[in-house]
């Protein structure tokens, strides 16, 4: 019973993690376009840092704990399919870092990239989110 209460919560916290990692970097596209020193980057500034401090990072945190409790629980740590989603895992966190940074960037007035990137970008945790569904889903190996 209480890895099923482990297991609810942990998808809570990605859902919650995905979301903010989805909607940073549709943010950073709407942030090109403010011209530095305006209320509108002002504004842009304050959403992307509560955005990460608030909801990006404790649900990142959550997710990896009760990831890991649930890896010991069930004895997964063997399984082929974890691994493969572990390293999945371990590129969004990498993705996490880098949108971190970003925002530090951003806050600076310092951004060098256009918006075009940040759309692609946006696109990353996407690809990764339906790598790590289809492996913890399916378990095809």
């Amino acid at each position: 019973m209480l890895y099923d209460w482990i297991k609810a919560f942990h998808v809570i916290a990605i859902i919650a993690w995905m979301a903010g990692m989805l909607y940073l970097p549709r943010l950073f596209v709407y942030h090109c376009d403010a011209p530095k020193g305006s209320i509108q980057s002002d504004t842009f500034k304050l959403m992307e840092r509560r955005l990460l401090k608030a909801i990006i990072n404790p649900a990142m945190i959550l997710a990896w704990i009760l990831g890991l409790v649930l890896i010991w629980q069930g004895g997964w740590y063997t399984s082929g399919w974890l691994h493969a989603k572990v390293l999945l895992v371990l590129i969004l966190s990498g993705v996490h870092g880098f949108l971190s940074k970003t925002v530090k960037v951003f806050a600076a007035d310092q951004n060098t990239r256009p918006a075009k990137f940040y759309r692609m970008i946006n696109e990353v945790p996407t690809v990764l989110m339906i790598g790590i569904v289809i492996l913890v889903i399916v378990k095809p190996f």
